[in-house]
């Protein structure tokens, strides 16, 4: 699912739509888009601190959500990250040695 949501966010970003919340999201900038990921990462933290795990779970959606539009925003792809992701699980760690 999250690869099918950043494909609709580029789609959203090449053909923008009237009304969609993500436009407006690439309309107001990168600035305002950077702003709401870190809104959704406070709110992320403060769900997992003292409400439920439902509402973490919705406020995780939210927090990557916003980054796939981030990234978007900045033409960063996905697989970009996941290759990260992949280098570092590769890599041996301090206490392995």
């Amino acid at each position: 699912m999250i690869h099918e949501l950043e494909a609709i966010i580029a789609d959203r970003k090449a053909n923008p739509q009237t009304g969609s919340y993500t436009n407006t999201l690439f309309e107001k900038g990168l600035d305002k888009i950077a702003q709401k990921v870190g809104e959704e990462g406070v709110e992320v933290v403060i769900a997992a601190a003292l409400q439920s795990n439902e509402r973490l779970v919705s406020e995780s959606a939210d927090l990557i959500y916003h980054l796939l539009v981030l990234l978007a925003q900045k033409d960063v792809k996905l697989a970009e990250v996941e290759a990260e992701l992949r280098k570092r699980h590769q890599q041996p760690t301090a206490n392995s040695q």
